[in-house]
């Protein structure tokens, strides 16, 4: 940090070094007063050691502290020398069953959701994996610090509670034997002493609260004048703020103020000045100045150094006894007895007291110092653990006071040692009983919050920022109560009943608190002003809805308990609404006869409130009494006759009617917040506790109750009543059509009224409701969820409540209920609903949302059609109800039922003359149909001589009441059967009547006497039966009619396509691909096909036309017309580089003329294969250029492409591109001139041309010194003997349109451009070079993709790669034309000197360090230069062809000096042909150039297959690359994949198959070169041994082997400390999967400086590992990371799936994560194929948020 700015370091004081730690030790055994000895000995030592300057010394200050201060020590508790003592005791030991590793940050951690007593039981991964639970269903998660392994735990696992490690020590474990047996007394006494000595002066010092002054007995006799100016942490500023403020107060930089401000967060403190008392007292007040705007100012101390010093030795004392104390149980026991003895002061005065009650004012270093100590001392002792979990629950009231006023998170509070504590059974249950820990909970969580209502419910107010705050750190008092709850008790003991019982009235105390809270009225006239506070109540009812739940599990365990608690919660639920009508007048209710009374009241003009957990608890608590039987067993120990069913329901129905009135649109004007709370209250996280408990309660009333009176208090509530007592009152409605609203808004509210009277009858799948248990309710829940559509794992568990151990139990029922289909390449695992579910599903299924039904309405009609079944969707068969809700189904057959359900078919038989909906229709016709199956179930399980009461057929069969004399229900539905209007409900009223003629069968089979009346229907309904089914056979003939002519046409269509296969190909193929070459030319078909030379095959000339994406043109690509051009995208590449460290240093004198072969960075050119005008392009860009500077000063938000380094998107696929390829046509047919007969044999060749090259060489000269006299040149002249026929002063014309040169120079300049990172000059001689390179770039990635997936070479390729090739190969032949002739030429001559020697070049690089494909690239290309001058005859492709020979000899040699062919012992018999003689034979020559270097020569067998396989990718390269220049279709053996094809490419390459007779053919000239090619010294140092070379082929590149198993990754992060902050433990580590580093990313402590800019640790990485393209794999987030430059970058799906296919991006589900090999072959195939840019792109143009996040801090 600063100490780079300090480097006097201050000069150790010799007098500590010869403290001698026996010495002191022996003194203090002397010694009659220790405790004076040794506080003198701290008080003189302590500031001498420690803080001696403005920056702390970590490693000096431990050596010494060890020496002088803790040495003694452990002398003194040895009694000897600690090296042999501490050994000792250790072996004495007896090791601990327990694990108790305190986890780190990050940390992977595992819990088993099969064995674990709860999800806070966790294993840390080394005991995992020598555990049972690794075969189980274990979630893994990653620690956030602080919590230790439960491993050996017994009451925290239901079995296997110890790993193979722990087992071992289990062996003897007598109940609690005193470890202090082990240890020698005289130990005991001094180790008691000192312990008790230093715990206390730690204890002492740390709360220490004097700035200035030391406790007396550590006052120092000479006190310096020096002090600290000390920053501390807090919550609430952020590292922004605490930055730029220390810039400004200690005139630090930036870099040393992010230290600082590191330090401070991880440590809590930090000292920013040292120096005299006013020089700090003037930073601090700065600090306090500076940030007390908004908030609190960040706290500053000016502390003595003395202090601070005795301060830092406190912490190390505290982790030294931490570390004492591992030796042995003994000692730990000791420290334990220390901590908590009660001190002088009595209450609370123990050490572990003062240290828990003063953990606020503790900064966060010494907070987790002390907490660790802890959690190694008095919570592995199990005795002590008892002991300490009653102190801290005395202090919980004052501990959790101290939390919420403390602005530190939770992991730093003691608060949140609760977890451990509270989380033991044994534990939890002895603090219930003996110290009444629920009664404290739940009080010390009222006590906080006190805002109350007149009526003394909680009132939040508005929700400020720090209201949220204090209300988050309330919760965690919740989590304690759950966490007390967790396990619930097997046996109840009077103590423990008496307590719970206290505790469940302080709890309903609570609920009558939240009873009725929030209540809300609706707004009439205009829209509501201020939407009103909702949240804070719902988030309670959200943290609380566990706790309710476990407190029924509780009551539901002992039956006692349970009546007690029913009688509390009862008597509540009466004080509540002991004025249940005050202000409400009674009136009378009557319909069809029947009256009741209840009050007035209008849910739409009162109050009304949707928080009611105590009737819901009322409704739970109900359920159990059903369940558990206790209503049938002690009905006289119930209050059941006082309950009043109409109170019961009176709330729970005031609900649901505001629900549907809200939906019905009549509180719109009430804002969103109502929405909001209507929307949780149906939600999964809520609804068991709120809208599942309402029903419930509804139920409970209606089966006390007569339901016609139910049933007419509902119509009331529901604001009903007049529409269906008054007769002809829709007739009315729909005549005065004034009020079209009130008419929808009835029309809703009876739809909500029927769906409500469904659930009430259908919902018996809650156990002790129906006759059901708990895997037919989750069972019923997934076969809804997966009737809307398939669904994956997570999403089916998100729809699923939770429990409190955050299990929804799906697992153990979803194989029977559903299928699972694997993912592909991408998406997720499917479930599937099983076919025969469906019969369970029900349309009106409670939990449904509107959208959801209608979603799960339509795929079962779906279904049904696609299975040729009619598309009723009749309700399912129900399991019967518990006998304490059987009389639940009378509501179906009750008068007042039946009277709604006959006016309203009445309605909707006369439906022209009343207002209805077929909404309404359709619930009526459920309700039948639940009625009638409800009947059947009745009469199919009727014992002997039992009358089924449910006569519901009988009544609706029998016509209406006079005066009117309606026809009968069941008339009215035959009606309904023929009405047009209702074409989709047909086949659910045919099933209706289905079943009814069922029943009446049965009813009459079991009674003889028939029922006269209705035969004349039977006999009508079967002849309509007959009629219908004629109708039904004549539609199937004409659909079967209709499919057999539609396979005919379909299967005549697919004849012509295989008779006319030919033309149907051509035509694709020409629309494929415009520009491709026809393979099939008749020209070419019978001669074998040549790529180069003087026979190279002639291909008839093509023409080319293409068409313009943007203006749509179509124009012939010609030599003279307008430019066309490609978008494409060159980017700097390392996808094949060997070497990754090399860096240019500058690029402004770089020279790239010569490729070395590790590749280190190449430029690779791709294109998306999109055509357009140069013209065009040129607009669109500016147009984009344009729009960009707009939109600048508008928005400063960054686009997903970079327009000033000339990027854009192509206009048509928006690919990313940077520059533009012109279109040509073969460049290599323009030059050619004519070909002369006789050419040069390779000797003959490489004489012209040296001769050519060294008279350039002298006339380049002399340019360069024009003025020397002329005569002086005219005889230089002569000596310079001109070959014949050389014209060095010809300059060719250039043969290209302006707009194509134009496009020519663009390409060029921005291939430079991005290749070398300069800026652009189009006059840079290397602009040619960096054009070859690119084109040889390319083509090698493109071998090598093809190579790694066995593609053959010439197969298919994509038509935007084959368009991209074809461009950039010619485009690199053309470009010589606008660059300076003798600049090429001096390129080539370079090039040329490599390989055939030449005087002028000194220092050319030796052959084994060029990549020969770019060497051959270039001068391939350059030649032309040099040729067009000659007029001797020789022709381009003789030069071409000799280039190539020469340059495969040279990489002949290249691969057998750096062939190390391992010796095989399996040496072919084979006598050995002509090839392996002719290798031998070359292999001996070389040694003898070499000096014998080489090793001794192999078998002429192996040498042979080393070089063949060495130059395979060569010669790949080299076919695609001519193939492209010249444009010979390449041979069709070559097309398809398999054997190796090297005879066929030696024969389109026109090489001898025996490529060692390019050397015999020439053997004078090539002695020669390869006796020059070894003498370089560069070979002679390698064969030496002295330096390394490529040899080949060379491997391609993979991204890192990852591990199958995830939590390994986690692991290896997890011990992975930050490179640059000492030792601290990342927080975000980043894997980088190109090379397997780990970097500490997003966080300020691994920034670095990247031209000019800050960027994190993977954005530098990317430059230094990927030029600027990274992959990463964040560890943590479990999430792949693209990256390109600074501004571009996209997260991407991981490699890691879990057993459902599902990633798992966060690892928030924590489901165990496995390779899947496929995806990630994906991710490498992106790299590969240079994509990972083009992907960002596209990822940053579907999203636009991922344009704002600032990438480089990554």
């Amino acid at each position: 940090m600063a100490s780079e700015l300090e480097p006097e370091v201050p000069a150790i004081d010799q007098s500590l070094l010869e403290c001698s730690a026996e010495e002191t030790a022996g003194k203090w055994l002397q010694s009659t007063d220790l405790t004076r000895e040794v506080y003198q000995h701290l008080a003189h030592y302590v500031p001498k050691i420690y803080c001696r300057g403005p920056n702390p010394f970590p490693q000096r200050e431990d050596m010494l502290a060890q020496l002088v201060l803790l040495g003694p020590m452990e002398w003194y508790i040895c009694g000897e020398d600690p090296a042999f003592g501490f050994p000792k005791l250790e072996q004495a030991n007896k090791p601990s069953h327990l694990c108790g590793r305190v986890f780190k940050v990050g940390e992977p951690t595992y819990s088993c959701r099969d064995c674990a007593v709860d999800p806070t039981c966790v294993l840390c991964m080394e005991c995992f994996l020598g555990s049972i639970h690794r075969d189980h269903r274990y979630r893994m998660t990653t620690s956030g610090g602080g919590g230790f392994c439960d491993c050996g735990d017994t009451e925290a696992w239901k079995e296997g509670p110890y790993c193979e490690k722990h087992k071992l020590n289990t062996s003897e474990i007598e109940e609690e034997e005193d470890p202090l047996i082990h240890l020698p007394e005289d130990v005991i006494t001094r180790t008691y002493n000192i312990f008790a000595i230093m715990f206390h002066y730690a204890v002492e010092i740390l709360t220490w609260e004097k700035e200035s002054e030391l406790p007396a007995d550590l006052e120092m006799v000479e006190k310096t004048d020096t002090y600290y100016c000390m920053l501390f942490n807090d919550e609430v500023h952020t590292y922004e703020q605490v930055i730029y403020t220390l810039q400004k107060a200690v005139n630090c930089t930036q870099k040393e103020a992010i230290g600082f401000a590191t330090t401070v967060d991880r440590d809590g403190r930090r000292s920013v000045r040292y120096g005299d008392f006013p020089y700090c007292e003037q930073a601090k007040s700065v600090i306090v100045r500076n940030t007390s705007r908004q908030t609190k100012p960040l706290k500053v101390q000016v502390m003595h150094s003395s202090i601070v010093a005795h301060q830092n030795f406190g912490l190390k004392l505290l982790s030294w006894l931490g570390s004492i104390i591992g030796y042995s149980d003994g000692l730990r026991r000791i420290l334990c007895q220390v901590g908590l003895q009660e001190g002088p002061d009595g209450e609370n005065s123990s050490l572990v007291d003062r240290l828990m009650l003063n953990d606020s004012k503790l900064w966060k270093g010494a907070r987790s110092v002390y907490h660790q100590l802890f959690m190694s001392s008095l919570l592995m002792d199990l005795k002590y653990k008892k002991l300490f979990a009653v102190r801290f629950a005395k202090n919980y009231e004052r501990l959790q006071s101290d939390y919420v006023t403390d602005d530190h998170d939770r992991e730093f509070s003691v608060a949140d040692l609760s977890v451990q504590i509270f989380t033991v059974p044994s534990l939890a249950r002895m603090l219930i009983t003996e110290e009444n820990l629920l009664t404290i909970i739940i009080k010390t969580f009222m006590d906080h919050l006190r805002h109350r209502d007149a009526q003394g419910r909680f009132q939040f107010e508005r929700y400020t920022a720090l209201q949220a705050f204090k209300f988050r750190r309330v919760q965690s008092l919740i989590l304690d109560l759950k966490y007390v709850l967790i396990s619930k008790p097997t046996e109840w003991s009077d103590d423990l009943r008496q307590k719970f019982l206290e505790g469940f009235d302080a709890f309903l105390e609570l609920l009558k608190c939240m009873q009725g809270m929030d209540p809300v009225t609706r707004q009439v006239g205009q829209h509501i002003e201020m939407e009103p506070e909702w949240e804070a109540a719902f988030t309670l009812q959200m943290k609380l809805t566990h706790v309710i739940s476990m407190m029924q599990d509780w009551c539901a365990l002992d039956e006692k308990v349970l009546i007690e608690a029913y009688k509390k919660c009862l008597a509540v639920l009466m004080h509540c609404h002991g004025g249940f009508t005050d202000g409400e007048q009674p009136v009378t209710l009557s319909i069809c006869g029947h009256s009741v009374e209840t009050i007035r009241y209008c849910v739409s003009q009162e109050k009304v409130s949707i928080h009611l957990p105590v009737s819901r608890l009322l409704a739970g608590l109900h359920v159990l009494l059903s369940k558990s039987e206790v209503a049938y067993k002690f009905p006289e120990l119930l209050p059941l006759s006082e309950l009043s069913p109409p109170m019961l329901i009176e709330h729970p129905l005031r609900c649901l009617v505001l629900c549907a009135q809200v939906h019905a649109g009549m509180w719109r004007r009430n804002g969103f917040s109502l929405v909001n709370q209507i929307y949780y209250y149906h939600n999964v996280k809520c609804r068991r506790e709120m809208f599942d408990k309402d029903i419930i309660m509804l139920q409970t009333g209606v089966s006390m109750m007569d339901p016609n009176h139910f049933l007419m208090i509902m119509l009331s509530r529901f604001e009903l009543y007049q529409i269906f007592s008054t007769p002809d009152y829709g007739k009315r409605l729909s005549s005065e059509i004034t009020h079209k609203d009130v008419v929808q808004q009835n029309n809703t509210l009876i739809e909500e009224m029927l769906y409500l009277i469904i659930m009430l009858v259908g919902e018996r799948f809650s156990p002790g409701v129906g006759q059901v248990n708990a895997t037919d309710e989750i069972k019923r829940e997934i076969i809804h969820q997966l009737s809307i559509k398939p669904m994956a794992h997570s999403e089916l568990i998100k729809s699923l409540p939770e429990d409190e151990n955050k299990e929804t139990g799906m697992e153990s029922v979803i194989e029977a209920v559903a299928h699972f289909k694997k993912p592909g390449l991408t998406g997720r695992g499917m479930y599937e609903l099983k076919p025969e579910c469906a019969k369970e599903f029900n349309l009106y299924f409670y939990h449904f949302s509107r959208a959801e039904q209608s979603k799960a309405e339509e795929a079962q009609r779906k279904l049904k059609r696609q299975n040729r079944e009619d598309t009723a969707l009749p309700p399912p068969i129900l399991p019967p109800f518990c006998p304490l809700f059987a009389s639940l189904v009378n509501i179906l057959q009750s008068d007042v039922m039946l009277y709604i359900i006959r006016t309203i078919l009445h309605w909707a038989v006369e439906h022209n003359g009343y207002a209805w909906s077929e909404s309404m229709l359709q619930r009526v016709l459920h309700l039948i149909g639940m009625a009638l199956q409800e009947e059947k179930q009745h009469l199919e399980n009727v014992m002997e001589e039992h009358v089924v009461t449910f006569t519901f057929a009988q009544k609706i069969s029998k016509p209406g009441e006079a005066p009117n004399n309606s026809p009968s229900i069941l008339a009215m539905l035959e009606t309904l059967q023929n009405a047009p209007y209702l074409e989709v409900h047909k086949d659910m009223i045919r099933w209706i009547l289905k079943t009814f003629n069922a029943i009446k069968k049965m009813r009459e089979s079991s009674s003889a006497s028939s029922v006269a009346e209705t035969e004349g229907t039977i006999t009508e309904e079967s002849s309509r039966d007959k009629d219908k089914a004629e109708r039904k056979r004549k539609a199937e003939i004409a659909r079967l009619r209709r499919e057999k002519v539609m396979a005919q046409m379909s299967e005549m269509q697919r004849n012509f396509i295989d008779e006319n296969k030919d033309l149907f190909q051509q035509t694709v193929a020409e629309e494929a691909s415009n520009s491709a070459v026809l393979d099939n030319s008749p020209m070419v078909s019978d001669t074998t096909l040549t790529a180069l030379g003087p026979a190279q095959t002639q291909v008839p000339k093509q023409r080319q036309f293409v068409t313009c994406i943007l203006c749509q043109e179509e124009q012939e690509v010609k030599v003279e017309s307008k430019a066309m051009v490609l978008a494409a995208f060159v980017q700097r590449s390392t996808v094949l580089s060997k070497n990754r460290n090399k860096v240019i240093q500058d690029p402004e004198k770089y020279d790239p003329l010569f490729m070395h072969p590790d590749l280190s960075c190449g430029t690779h050119t791709g294109s998306c294969g999109h055509v357009m005008h140069a013209h065009c392009w040129q607009r669109y860009f500016d147009s984009v250029q344009a729009k960009e500077q707009r939109r600048q000063q508008r928005l400063r938000l960054h686009t997903s492409y970079d327009v000033e380094n000339g990027e854009f998107l192509c206009p048509l696929c928006e690919c990313l591109s940077n520059t533009v390829i012109p279109l040509l046509l073969p460049p290599r047919n323009i030059f050619n001139k004519l070909n002369f007969s006789d050419q040069p044999n390779l000797t003959q060749w490489i004489r012209t041309i040296s001769q050519q090259t060294k008279a350039l060489q002298i006339l380049r000269k002399e340019e360069s010194i024009p003025n020397i006299a002329s005569s002086k040149n005219s005889e230089n002249m002569d000596e310079l003997q001109l070959p014949e026929g050389f014209r060095p002063d010809f300059h060719p014309k250039n043969p290209y349109s302006d707009s194509i040169k134009e496009m020519l120079t663009t390409f060029g300049t921005a291939t430079y451009k991005v290749g070398l990172k300069v800026h652009p000059n189009e006059e840079d001689p290397r602009v040619p070079i960096m054009c070859w390179g690119s084109c040889a770039y390319t083509i090698q990635s493109i071998e090598r993709i093809l190579s790694d997936e066995d593609k053959p070479l010439f197969g298919p390729l994509p038509c935007r790669l084959d368009d991209c090739l074809r461009s950039l190969t010619r485009f690199a032949a053309a470009h010589w034309t606008v660059a300076l002739l003798s600049v090429v030429q001096g390129h080539f001559c370079k090039l040329f000197a490599l390989l055939v020697p030449n005087d002028n070049y000194g220092d050319l690089p030796c052959i084994l360090d060029i990549d020969m494909f770019h060497l051959l690239v270039g001068l391939v290309l350059a030649f032309p230069a040099l040729q067009c001058q000659d007029f001797s005859g020789i022709s381009l492709g003789t030069g071409d062809l000799h280039i190539f020979h020469l340059v495969t000899m040279a990489h002949i040699i290249q691969i057998l000096l750096t062939s190390c062919t391992e010796e095989n012992e399996m040496d072919q018999e084979t006598p050995a042909g002509e090839e392996e003689l002719a290798v031998l034979a070359l292999y001996k020559t070389l040694r003898q150039y070499t000096g014998s270097a080489l090793k001794e020569i192999p078998s002429g067998w192996h040498l042979w297959r080393s070089v063949r396989a060495g130059i395979m990718p060569f010669l790949k390269c080299s076919a695609l690359f001519f193939h492209y220049l010249n444009g010979v279709p390449s041979p069709p053996e070559i097309q398809v994949s398999g054997t190796s094809h090297f005879e066929h490419l030696c024969n389109y390459l026109s090489l001898p198959n025996n490529l060692i007779c390019l050397f015999q053919e020439n053997s004078e000239i090539t002695k020669l070169l390869i006796e020059s090619w070894c003498q370089h010294i560069e070979v002679k140092r390698y064969l030496e041994g002295e330096r390394d070379a490529i040899s080949y082929p060379r491997e391609s590149n993979k991204l890192i082997d990852l591990p199958e198993d995830y939590s390994s990754l986690i692991n290896q992060a997890s011990n992975f400390s930050c490179p640059k902050s000492g030792g601290d433990k990342s927080r975000t580590p980043t894997l980088c999967l190109v090379c397997g580093t780990l970097l500490c990313s997003q966080s300020y402590c691994c920034q670095t400086e990247l031209e000019g800019e800050d960027v994190g640790a993977c954005t530098a990485h990317t430059y230094s590992c990927g030029s600027g393209v990274g992959i990463f794999l964040r560890v943590r987030e479990c999430q792949v990371l693209f990256l390109a430059g600074k501004t571009k970058g996209c997260f991407y799906s991981p490699p890691y799936l879990d057993d459902y296919g599902e990633t798992d991006q966060g690892l928030r589900r924590g489901n165990p994560l496995h390779l899947c090999k496929e995806r990630f072959k994906k991710i490498q195939k992106l790299w590969h194929q240079h994509s990972i840019t083009e992907e960002i792109g596209h990822a940053q143009e579907a999203n636009q948020t991922l344009v704002g996040i600032d990438w480089q801090h990554l």
